[in-house]
């Protein structure tokens, strides 16, 4: 849909004058919280009051500063390997899922624990699993270090093959015969796999791979969004952690479309400097972004410029996923 005809659905009858005063704000639909990111955050919080703080949680819970100092100040922990916590302390996995050797250590220690992994990475564990079990190669298409990805490869047996570009392909030391799998890491979406696959499929004769509509459904929704943003907009912010892999996608997404657009973490971070000569700015969140700091950039955009806010048509989300048992009426 053209930028005019985006407006004129908007009951907007024309583009925005960029010198008018008044600030159009489109906010994207949908945008912020999945339903991954909901069960992990309301996992903490009923931890900590059915157990008493402090509980531990490995690494942190998602990838978002604010969220992560909310629960810090509730009294959950957060530290980066099983060693830091203390003997008979409630230890909760992160969103991201953890390794095989993670749990071991955990077990050996008889430390009592709640996986928060995102059931759609948990998924992806078993995809993986199941490729192995018919004897193929298991190739990952993710970014290297990224937490999920090192959970992803120490949940599956045997030799995981990492590749991150159409290139990662071209250098696989396996012959065109071999028989391959591919899973995914859940922060990517069916545009950013697309290339990737593609030259998986032409390299390997037999290969297997999940089904499109096994991609998490978020990330793809939350860049469709953005790029519907992009049709309106003059400036694209994209609220959420620098740590945050699909907000960072989102943010490349808008400056590959040829829209100036940033990251931030909140209002705080937002340069008054860019609003110069736009009457529309379009607004989105990551995946681990509360809508709490999308109203912070507002009001910050507010306090420079009169707004008017609008949400853009979209995706209605109503997922919902099933909380540990041991939590379920805490």
């Amino acid at each position: 849909m053209s930028r005019k005809a985006w407006c004129s659905l908007l009951k907007s009858d024309q583009v925005i004058d960029a010198d008018a005063r008044t600030l159009k704000v489109f906010l994207a639909q949908p945008r912020g919280f999945c339903a991954g990111v909901v069960r992990a955050i309301d996992i903490v919080e009923r931890a900590l009051k059915k157990y008493g703080p402090p509980v531990y949680v490995r690494h942190e819970i998602v990838h978002n500063k604010y969220v992560v100092e909310a629960l810090k100040a509730k009294g959950a922990r957060f530290v980066e390997n099983v060693s830091e916590i203390p003997d008979g302390a409630v230890a909760i996995f992160s969103a991201h899922g953890v390794s095989k050797e993670v749990e071991r250590e955990a077990e050996e220690r008889n430390l009592p624990v709640i996986d928060a992994t995102c059931p759609l990475v948990t998924k992806v564990h078993n995809q993986g699993n199941r490729y192995v079990d018919q004897g193929r190669t298991v190739i990952l298409i993710g970014h290297a270090g990224h937490p999920e990805v090192e959970g992803t490869m120490g949940q599956i047996p045997g030799t995981v093959v990492l590749v991150q570009t159409v290139a990662d392909v071209e250098k696989l030391d396996l012959p065109t015969d071999a028989p391959v799998a591919y899973v995914t890491q859940t922060t990517l979406s069916v545009d950013d796999t697309r290339d990737i696959i593609g030259a998986l499929t032409r390299r390997f004769t037999d290969i297997r791979g999940p089904d499109i509509r096994d991609i998490c459904y978020a990330t793809q929704n939350r860049q469709s969004a953005v790029r519907d943003l992009c049709k309106v907009a003059d400036l694209i912010l994209v609220v959420g952690a620098t740590n945050s892999s699909n907000s960072n996608r989102l943010r490349e997404i808008g400056a590959e479309l040829g829209i100036p657009s940033y990251l931030i973490a909140d209002g705080s971070e937002l340069d008054p400097a860019w609003l110069d000569g736009v009457g529309i700015v379009g607004i989105t969140a990551g995946a681990s972004a509360p809508e709490v700091l999308v109203d912070d950039v507002i009001r910050t955009l507010n306090r420079l410029r009169p707004v008017e806010v609008v949400t853009l048509p979209g995706r209605e989300e109503n997922i919902t996923f099933r909380l540990p048992s041991a939590l379920a009426s805490a």
